[in-house]
């Protein structure tokens, strides 16, 4: 017997039930069976539930106590100078209103770095651990120690990312354009992940000059360590200004050696050009010309220095990026696998996706098909994690007088 029967789904591959049972997706068609609840879901699309690639739980919602800075540089110096009076407490209250903001959303899986250094100590690491705990009957997340100021330029931050490892964040990631020797940061961070055995995820390429760029050392150490397939690059806005050959050129190096790229358009377009006033480029790597290369689209920031806006909508994140981009309802699949199949492939998520077999890990929209929900923001109506409803959220409804009972 299933435990779950979602009758009426509508799904990439067309109209379905959807059953349920041990967590699973058990079966998909018509007639399925008896079952222990049968919810019907009136011609809605589902999805997969959403991933979060790239978010910094750990310093959002700051923008009431720093204000909002205008250029990366000011962003960077502005977090620093609170983190020093973070509390455990204080990163976890924060932290867990964005988890909770980005479960209503139908997010389900979600990597977080968390800035670990001499001023924020293994502080903010803690109270994310916890928080992992915390939802972990809603969202599974993976903790990122990060280096955002540097590695080589700030002693002591080294020794911490080991501690932050042995205390179970679960990979690493690194700021070269913060180090004064950014290639030895590469080298160091590549070398901790293969003496730990764990990924890596970088923040590279943050700004709008086409020389320079990391991706290639970061490329060439990628294979040498033969950590293909365990590499993330986020922002890399350098792409959006190259020539057309040396945007193909980059991508090829990317694609052979699986470094996957995570664009984040509401802190990219914010930041970057700002000292260039109404002939401000768009700044967002152009993630649908890099041919063969796993890509997401991410959140980033919220309510901070880095983005001072942000509803933890995937969804709106992905819209943002197609209407940045020029991109039509030819394209909006596209734009849908990138908070999807793209990140789930970057976060390295067990059985994903909506085949027989895989985790019944759903979401429902208040849209007829996944690409209408795309296009109009569609709020998720309920989420099922390993089967089981997680969060529930009505649709809006008029309320119309009754014939005869307002004034003429």
């Amino acid at each position: 017997m299933l435990d779950l029967i979602l009758k009426n789904a509508r799904l990439p591959q067309g109209a379905a039930d959807i059953g349920i049972a041990g967590g699973r997706i058990a079966a998909l068609g018509r007639d399925l069976g008896p079952s222990r609840e049968v919810r019907d879901i009136e011609h809605r699309a589902v999805l997969p539930g959403l991933v979060e690639a790239h978010i910094h739980l750990d310093k959002a919602g700051l923008l009431c106590r720093c204000g909002q800075a205008d250029s990366v540089q000011a962003a960077v110096a502005a977090v620093s100078a609170l983190k020093r009076d973070f509390t455990v407490d204080d990163v976890r209250s924060r932290g867990a209103q964005v988890i909770e903001a980005a479960i209503r959303q139908g997010t389900m899986h979600m990597r977080t770095h968390v800035e670990v250094d001499p001023r924020a100590g293994l502080r903010s690491l803690k109270a994310v651990l916890a928080l992992k705990d915390d939802y972990a009957f809603a969202l599974d997340l993976q903790v990122c120690a990060f280096a955002q100021e540097g590695l080589t330029n700030d002693p002591g931050t080294e020794a911490l990312l080991e501690q932050a490892l042995a205390q179970g964040a679960d990979l690493l990631g690194g700021c070269p354009y913060t180090d004064s020797d950014p290639l030895a940061q590469i080298d160091i961070l590549f070398a901790m992940a293969v003496r730990h055995d764990v990924d890596l995820d970088f923040h590279l390429d943050f700004d709008l000059d086409p020389d320079g760029s990391q991706i290639k050392a970061i490329c060439d150490r990628t294979i040498r360590h033969g950590w293909q397939g365990r590499v993330n690059l986020g922002h890399v806005t350098k792409l959006a200004v190259m020539t057309d050959g040396a945007l193909r050129d980059h991508a090829a190096m990317l694609a052979q050696a699986r470094v996957a790229v995570t664009a984040l358009p509401a802190t990219d377009l914010y930041l970057n050009g700002m000292d260039q006033g109404h002939r401000a480029p768009r700044g967002v790597a152009p993630l649908h010309l890099l041919e063969g290369v796993t890509v997401a689209v991410a959140t980033n920031n919220v309510m901070n220095p880095f983005t001072p806006y942000g509803d933890c909508s995937l969804l709106r994140m992905a819209n943002l990026y197609a209407n940045v981009m020029h991109l039509g309802a030819g394209d909006f699949a596209a734009c849908l696998r990138m908070i999807t199949d793209g990140p789930a492939r970057i976060l390295r998520v067990a059985d994903y996706g909506l085949s027989v077999g895989d985790r019944a890990d759903l979401i429902v929209l208040d849209a007829a098909t996944a690409e209408d929900g795309l296009a109009t923001i569609a709020a998720p109506l309920m989420g099922f994690k390993a089967g089981r409803q997680s969060f529930d959220r009505p649709a809006a409804r008029l309320l119309r007088p009754a014939a005869g009972t307002l004034p003429a």
